[in-house]
């Protein structure tokens, strides 16, 4: 696609939603399921997403239940990111409802006070902060060979990037989550409100690891804004879009799926964190960057209409798959 002064195009001759090529020959449940399987295999390091890097605030934690485990992560005196366990050693208090003072997290119950260093039997876990998310090493849950960090996809630069992070929560596991993100073909007809002309042009069954999509993102009315985008699954519970034409060229939308735990009646919970990293050489993005406080919000209801639908998906996957019906 030839750069454009104006990254909009005008649809010649819009398509009805239910006169649109059907994709069900394409989306081969195969396919699918073997891009799924190399995921699964790929090693992650036992790191899991936790949240939002803008989300630890100075004087609280942020706290998640992740893989069944109790964890809190928050801002040490200096500024650097610690976590641990989210439960107090002295009597089992939730330190998630805990304040920070002065780079400690002070339990609420009877005061003892954590610097992120070991004490009295509470160990910290290893953090990670990549300035967008922040991430968990939980070696237990994840019995892999542990790494340093987390395996991150290639990015733009946060400082030249307009950031935005949504989270969602399921009744499914990471896989049926990974799974609809591996499927590129329902795009248009899940989501006719922002997806339209979605032709999948390259496939794992074509000899790559990755799945090629030319779309149109809806603006308004007739209007688009054509991209391509490259979709790929560098660990076992997360898939990133990358856009490598069009408007944007450069951005990010990675997808991460960490295992909660389950509910009162035994069903999976899985957190969707999904963050966007938009990026642009155009001169008017920096004005952009600047309202990012203002866009920020818009950006993540948009996220939260797609994955409104796209839980349901992963719902409705995990149910069939659990009663033995799911004919992938």
């Amino acid at each position: 696609m030839s750069p454009r002064r104006i990254p909009l195009s005008l649809r010649r001759s819009p398509v009805p939603w239910d006169r649109q090529r059907p994709t069900w020959r394409e989306a081969k449940p195969a396919v699918i399921s073997q891009a799924l399987k190399r995921a699964q295999a790929r090693p992650s390091g036992n790191w899991y997403v936790v949240g939002a890097s803008e989300a630890v605030r100075g004087d609280r934690p942020l706290a998640r239940t992740v893989a069944g485990e109790e964890v809190v992560v928050w801002r040490g005196a200096d500024g650097r990111l610690v976590g641990g366990p989210g439960m107090c050693p002295h009597l089992g208090a939730p330190l998630r409802d805990s304040p920070v003072r002065c780079g400690a997290l002070v339990c609420h119950w009877h005061g003892l006070a954590l610097d992120g260093r070991p004490y009295a039997g509470w160990t910290p876990l290893p953090v990670h902060d990549d300035g967008v998310l922040v991430w968990v090493r939980l070696d237990a849950a994840g019995g892999e060979a542990p790494t340093d960090a987390p395996v991150l996809p290639p990015r733009p630069e946060r400082e030249h990037a307009l950031t935005a992070v949504y989270t969602g929560t399921g009744l499914c596991e990471p896989e049926d989550v990974l799974a609809n993100r591996l499927d590129p073909w329902h795009g248009a007809w899940f989501h006719p409100y922002s997806f339209v002309d979605l032709t999948v042009v390259g496939a794992p069954e074509d000899g790559e690891d990755a799945f090629t999509v030319d779309v149109s993102f809806k603006v308004a009315g007739r209007l688009v804004v054509p991209v391509r985008a490259v979709f790929t699954a560098p660990e076992p519970r997360t898939v990133v879009m990358h856009i490598t034409r069009g408007e944007g060229e450069g951005s990010v939308v990675e997808t991460h799926a960490t295992p909660l735990g389950v509910d009162e009646q035994g069903r999976p919970r899985t957190a969707v964190v999904e963050a966007v990293l938009a990026a642009s050489d155009r001169r008017g993005f920096g004005v952009a960057r600047r309202a990012a406080p203002l866009l920020r919000p818009l950006m993540r209801a948009a996220s939260g209409r797609l994955w409104r639908d796209d839980l349901a998906y992963a719902e409705r996957r995990w149910e069939l798959r659990s009663r033995g019906r799911f004919p992938g």
